[in-house]
């Protein structure tokens, strides 16, 4: 099975961004050491929790200290960009590292209202997502009026991270996708159906190719496999309930504070629909998943607290495949 990894630099109570950031160069090293196929990082604005605002700069730092595993973003957020910079910007990597970088593209705009004002964009432009994809790929291709240097006429594979709405998209532009479970795992499935089905040849693809994203935690026993979900899980209902996304704090600090029962209700609900447990239980569920999906790559997601403790998951999950 082909893994990757996405990174989103998460920052960690009682540490920094800095911090953050440069661990997630120091893992993508290790990511390499372990067989990893890509290595991407992602973007996210005014986020307390979350480091990664800058992927493409933060991609290239991850390509200088690696040599042979792919680094790409998990993704630009494309309605925040003007589709030029963001070619020049990928055929700047792509020139000082060949044949080792992706495009990761999604379509958010932003975490909330006054991030989205901070970057001079609305909900709305996230609509605008297929036009500017059409764009940015016209600016390799050589197809526009402006020749976006150094991007003109060279390959970066482009990926599309979507739900529903930008599997569609994915499928129109002929492009790669990158899915997640986040809104059930029969909604994902349905998703990747209709990108199958719609899929239309491009210059960039001749066949469909789906990526699942998902949470895969492993650990010598069940119960701490479960704890390395317990950070991540408590900052979703953290921030469903105040708006900010936090840093990461250790388990036992999570389950002993007093929750509400609206953050109780979130935080179990995001404890769920991820992959965990022993190498033995994980094999069989990963197994299972792909499976089901068809699936041709897994994007592995996985953050929590302790880094010790992630980097033992990854390394257990790749002596499963890898």
């Amino acid at each position: 099975m082909r893994l990757s990894v996405l990174d989103r630099s998460r920052v960690r109570a009682g540490s920094g961004h800095p911090e953050a950031l440069r661990d997630t160069v120091a893992f993508a090293r290790q990511a390499e050491q372990l067989g990893y196929h890509r290595f991407w990082v992602s973007e996210h604005h005014g986020v307390p929790g979350v480091a990664g605002s800058a992927p493409t700069v933060l991609a290239a730092a991850v390509a200088a200290a690696t040599s042979r595993i792919r680094v790409g973003t998990g993704g630009v957020m494309l309605p925040n960009h003007q589709p030029l910079v963001v070619a020049e910007q990928f055929g700047v990597l792509e020139s000082l590292f060949p044949g080792r970088i992706d495009m990761g593209l999604g379509r958010s705009v932003g975490f909330i209202d006054a991030v989205r004002k901070a970057l001079g964009h609305d909900k709305e432009d996230a609509a605008d997502f297929g036009r500017g994809l059409t764009e940015l790929l016209g600016y390799f291709t050589g197809d526009r009026a402006v020749r976006g240097y150094p991007a003109d006429g060279l390959r970066v594979p482009p990926f599309v991270l979507a739900t529903g709405a930008g599997a569609r998209v994915a499928a129109a532009h002929g492009v790669p996708l990158v899915i997640g479970s986040f809104r059930g795992e029969d909604a994902m499935i349905d998703a990747i159906t209709a990108y199958r089905t719609g899929f239309r040849p491009s210059t960039w693809a001749e066949e469909p190719y789906v990526v699942i994203s998902s949470t895969v935690a492993v650990a010598d026993t069940a119960e701490d496999a479960w704890r390395l979900l317990v950070p991540e899980a408590w900052a979703m209902a953290h921030s469903r309930t105040r708006g900010d996304f936090p840093p990461l704090s250790a388990p036992d600090d999570v389950l002993a504070q007093p929750m509400t029962s609206r953050e109780r209700g979130l935080f179990e609900q995001s404890l769920r629909g991820h992959v965990h447990g022993t190498p033995s239980e994980v094999a069989k569920a990963l197994d299972h998943l792909v499976h089901r999906t068809a699936a041709d790559e897994v994007l592995v997601t996985t953050s929590t607290y302790d880094r010790a403790a992630m980097l033992d998951s990854y390394r257990l999950l790749a002596g499963l495949y890898l």
